[in-house]
């Protein structure tokens, strides 16, 4: 089995959820006693979040780029960062290490493109949704991607940050949420992205008609397959 390598803590409460995910995955495909070889290499978010609304992303860069590398040298065979909007950094971070640094991204659109979807709303952190690091792997691949107006971009932000980020999970924000994916839905959208890793915490399959893609979920199942590779 091929050993994962995992940059976490962005926040801890989805880690968790990759954690658990990648792990079930292993187990249910080799059974009995089986988990995961993962290493995971946690940061402080609060310093990171400060560099995000500075605009210092070659700092960011460094933070998770000295994390990759730590990862490579404890024997990672491949690393997720596990968060959506720090893979704004992602060549920079891939250009410190040797191994594949997975973009959440790109195996999103695979799975989207799987399911038969072509038209998708959106959501994330602003820096998600109103850069183009995101959503131009999406079109590339050939998806119609929607984004909210700009005054649901700073709500879903600020929920976000103030409320999932530190595990506060709230009836009227997850209303707010299927409100927004409503409206994805009136736009023509087939799918839903949920391109924050924290936004599966709050809504739901249940939450909207929509096809949904969690892209926490679609990340940690890349992480299966590849530590599965020679395994199955």
């Amino acid at each position: 089995m091929k050993t994962i390598g995992l940059i976490g803590g962005m926040s801890f409460e989805s880690t968790i959820t990759y954690y658990n995910a990648i792990n079930e995955g292993v187990n249910k495909a080799l059974g009995g006693l089986h988990s995961a070889r993962i290493w995971l290499y946690s940061v402080d978010f609060a310093p990171i979040e400060r560099c995000q609304r500075a605009d210092d992303w070659a700092r960011t860069a460094e933070i998770l780029g000295e994390a990759a590398e730590k990862l490579e040298a404890c024997g990672a065979d491949a690393i997720f960062i596990c968060t959506n909007t720090m893979h704004k950094v992602h060549p920079e971070v891939q250009a410190r290490v040797s191994v594949p640094l997975v973009h959440i991204a790109t195996a999103t659109a695979e799975a989207v493109k799987d399911a038969g979807v072509r038209k998708v709303g959106l959501l994330g952190t602003r820096y998600t949704l109103t850069d183009t690091f995101y959503v131009e792997p999406l079109r590339e691949a050939g998806l119609e991607v929607l984004i909210p107006e700009a005054e649901a971009v700073a709500e879903i932000n600020r929920i976000i940050f103030e409320e999932l980020c530190v595990g506060v999970v709230k009836d009227s924000s997850r209303r707010y949420m299927a409100e927004v994916m409503a409206d994805f839905e009136r736009r023509g959208a087939q799918g839903v992205i949920f391109g924050c890793t924290e936004i599966g915490l709050l809504a739901g399959g249940t939450d909207t008609s929509l096809k949904v893609f969690d892209t926490t979920l679609i990340h940690a199942q890349k992480a299966v397959e590849m530590a599965l590779e020679d395994e199955v």
